[in-house]
């Protein structure tokens, strides 16, 4: 994984906003409307050329295919493991919403979020189309080709958001469910880190785990979880060199409160002994932007780097790129320049369909961040 080692890089999260012709596809092919295979895939394909496009054109340095096959970054895995044929039971509140019932039906109600389909696990989990991440990994490679960017990367759910949204119906422990989906997904880990890619695990369970599905848990028992979710990830990157990985930490990508939000320092430590070098995480929104203050007493192990948010993902607000300068010095100063990569909090697509950002806007926003890396530059490279 490239570091920032003569300038700060930039990065985003993973999903984007995806164009109107494929989020047609996308609906239909959810709601069971027949589609066209070959016209979706170049659909898709097509997409994933204008992302890489865009990203370029903003002055994103590591890019990636905007998630543009996958209905969300999460419950795209139903088409590609056997096993999920169960009743779909999806999230129908978080904690943080329970005292505010106008924003849980806007939240909910959100036309991608309210599309999701999650059916629960009934039977054993097993890959069932390897063929796709190939694909993923194949479009975006023929999209960078002749392209100036610094690296390419692609995410992938985790093993234990898969378990966190797919309801076990089967498997009698929650340990053996992870173990099943952590070997049925390592086909798709290593598919990506077979094509020179950085691979992305998306682990919104580490954090956002905490309010949505382990609520009534103590903090305690809540790490213990977390822990066990993190040893499902290291053993189903077994075969990936941790440089090739990066790990997106998210309390969940919905304007909500966040009042219930476990605290970074309280899974920090956790989210250290996990296998990938490069840790993601949400640092510019109004409920985690205190947090840099967590890197004085927490120290960043040998190898490790920090991708924070210095972008939000659900305001339309353009970050001036002086606060993304002053962002990015914060962490520079606490754990070295080098260790540093700038990045969004999360995705602005995370479901098909889902547009809290305005996709112009979306451009904008990562323009800014690109700036605010090079005003950051000047400061730390002098």
């Amino acid at each position: 994984m490239k570091r920032s080692s003569e300038r700060f890089l930039c990065t985003h999260t993973g999903s984007l906003p995806r164009p109107q012709q494929l989020i047609r596809d996308m609906y239909a092919k959810e709601e069971g409307v027949p589609v066209d295979a070959k016209a979706l895939a170049e659909h898709i394909r097509a997409a994933v050329a204008e992302m890489v496009g865009k990203q370029i054109e903003a002055g994103v340095d590591i890019v990636n295919d905007g998630e543009m096959s996958k209905p969300s970054y999460a419950t795209y895995i139903k088409d590609r493991l056997a096993g999920f044929g169960g009743e779909s039971i999806p999230v129908t509140t978080y904690q943080d919403l329970k005292d505010f019932p106008g924003l849980h039906h806007k939240v909910f109600g959100d036309p991608g979020r309210s599309r999701r389909k999650t059916p629960a696990c009934n039977t054993a989990v097993a890959p069932r189309d390897t063929q796709a991440a190939k694909t993923d990994a194949a479009n975006l490679t023929a999209a960078l080709a002749g392209k100036t960017y610094t690296e390419g990367f692609m995410s992938a759910a985790s093993p234990g958001v898969v378990s966190l949204f797919f309801h076990n119906g089967f498997y009698k422990t929650h340990e053996a469910y992870l173990e099943a989906i952590a070997e049925a997904m390592r086909p798709e880990y290593e598919s990506i880190a077979a094509a020179g890619l950085v691979l992305q695990l998306d682990c919104p369970d580490l954090a956002m785990g905490r309010h949505i599905q382990f609520g009534d848990l103590d903090l305690k028992e809540f790490r213990k979880n977390a822990a066990l979710h993190i040893a499902a990830l290291n053993h189903a990157t077994r075969n990936i060199p941790a440089e090739r990985l990066r790990l997106h930490l998210c309390w969940g990508n919905y304007e909500g409160p966040h009042h219930c939000d476990v605290a970074i320092a309280d899974v920090i430590d956790l989210v250290f002994t996990a296998r990938p070098q490069a840790i993601s995480f949400e640092a510019a929104n109004p409920r985690h932007a205190h947090e840099w203050k967590v890197f004085e007493t927490a120290k960043l192990p040998e190898g490790k780097i920090l991708i924070p948010g210095v972008l939000e993902s659900k305001s339309n607000f353009i970050e001036h790129p002086e606060l993304v300068a002053q962002r990015l010095g914060r962490y520079a100063e606490l754990v070295g320049r080098e260790n540093v990569i700038a990045g969004s909090d999360c995705g602005y697509g995370t479901w098909v369909g889902q547009a809290a950002v305005d996709p112009q806007v979306v451009w904008a926003k990562m323009a800014a961040m690109a700036e605010g890396c090079r005003i950051a530059t000047r400061r730390f490279w002098p």
